[in-house]
């Protein structure tokens, strides 16, 4: 294969040009932009053939992988909502907002019935009634919209339908919460593989959602972008740690179990808690290799856990070392969080606010107060990778159930 160094060291040995034209040019006028412009150019030019000989141009695999297909779509109905168990896109954004005090019941019956038109639109790549830059609309790159529900929305349609884990957490004694990013009435996460699809979709949607409610916080997460790891690879997160090795496969039993609600108006939805988690990665970088392995409990490099081979290992618990310690240390993360049987289903992604990084932890479960309070409660207490996270923000909603074609979202809300 030729590689643009190759051309260029190539090129610097050969013997000095003799055949210049005689006019306006000479071997010192030949710049080394003018070098790197024909180097880049035959490197193109390489690029070109190798790609046509793998099967370009319409080919959607690059090195084996999926690369973006802005024409690609996901169905918004369903029985669950899209951008759960669908394959995660680059980017996401969660929006949440506050309902005016004027918006009752049959306001939100009309807010449900317009969200209902624009996320269907939207989704499969047409303009909603609002767009006015419908061109926009045209590239949906698998984009998905899921709608979460407050504990005051629940109330303003009847307070007896609020279950009892639709409210704020407990108090965690780690947890330094702002104002700024807990809580809400409503909330949109709205994903796509290019960030103007997702741009457009939000802007969109707001024009909907403002005769309504307010824009209350704003956070924008991602991925590596689709194509450049295989799929189905765990993400790995900006300390440098797969992210997500344990969850339940989606269309098992135990995935039903963990995730799906399946009575009342919430049968087919499931709950979703977003915790906003600030990495503090100049301390991080100060610590080496081993103590980051053993704070996690896993291999760095492949997400292996300290007593296994492979990233999806199962952890041995009980496994000494020669001194007689335990390989997988007591206060490593893994230890901490699977003492328990308790299992959510995580689909975190990383921020980067410019002087703030980190992780917006996002696990589904049928009732966070039996499956992730138990689990953060024991990371709270021993949790060694407490000296390099912070949790800032948190907030849950219950995710309403999908709808199938000609129905509405939240219909089982107000038919309850």
């Amino acid at each position: 294969m030729i590689t643009i160094t190759t051309m260029i060291t190539t090129i610097m040995m050969k013997k000095p040009m003799t055949n210049l034209p005689s006019k306006g040019l000479s071997r010192q006028s030949l710049s080394r932009r003018g070098l790197f412009t024909g180097v880049l150019a035959g490197a193109s030019t390489v690029g070109a053939l190798a790609s046509a000989s793998a099967g370009f141009p319409g080919a959607k695999t690059l090195a084996g992988n999926p690369i973006i297909d802005g024409d690609e779509t996901i169905p918004a109905t369903g029985m669950h909502q899209a951008g759960i168990i669908t394959p995660p896109t680059a980017h996401i954004r969660y929006l949440a907002y506050s309902l005016k005090p004027e918006t009752d019941r049959e306001a939100l019956t009309r807010l449900f019935r317009i969200l209902t038109a624009d996320i269907e639109a939207l989704t499969s790549g047409e303009p909603p009634i609002v767009d006015t830059e419908p061109e926009l609309a045209e590239v949906p790159a698998r984009l998905t919209v899921t709608v979460g529900f407050g504990p005051e929305l629940v109330n303003r349609v009847d307070p007896a339908l609020r279950p009892e884990w639709l409210a704020p957490l407990p108090a965690f004694s780690r947890d330094q919460l702002g104002d700024d990013f807990n809580n809400g009435d409503l909330l949109l996460a709205i994903s796509s593989d290019d960030p103007t699809t997702l741009a457009h979709a939000a802007r969109m949607l707001l024009k909907s959602v403002r005769w309504f409610a307010e824009p209350l916080w704003r956070q924008d997460g991602f991925r590596y972008a689709r194509g450049s790891q295989p799929e189905g690879s765990t993400m790995r997160n900006l300390m440098g740690q797969v992210d997500g090795t344990s969850n339940p496969e989606p269309g098992t039993a135990e995935f039903d179990e963990t995730v799906w609600l399946d009575e009342g108006w919430l049968a087919g939805g499931t709950a979703i808690v977003l915790r906003r988690i600030r990495m503090e990665l100049e301390t991080w970088d100060m610590i080496d290799r081993p103590v980051r392995e053993q704070a996690m409990g896993r291999d760095l490099a492949v997400g292996a856990p300290l007593t296994g081979v492979d990233e999806h290992d199962e952890p041995d618990f009980e496994a000494k070392d020669a001194l007689g310690f335990n390989v997988i240390p007591d206060f490593a993360h893994i230890r901490r969080a699977r003492m328990g049987d308790e299992r959510v289903y995580r689909r975190s992604v990383n921020y980067d606010d410019g002087d703030e990084q980190g992780l917006l932890f996002v696990c589904y479960q049928r009732d966070p107060l039996k499956q992730f309070v138990p689990i953060q409660q024991r990371l709270d207490q021993l949790d060694l990778m407490n000296e390099w996270i912070t949790h800032v923000g948190s907030a849950v909603f219950a995710i309403a159930p999908g709808w199938e074609p000609g129905g509405m979202l939240g219909e089982t809300l107000l038919q309850s």
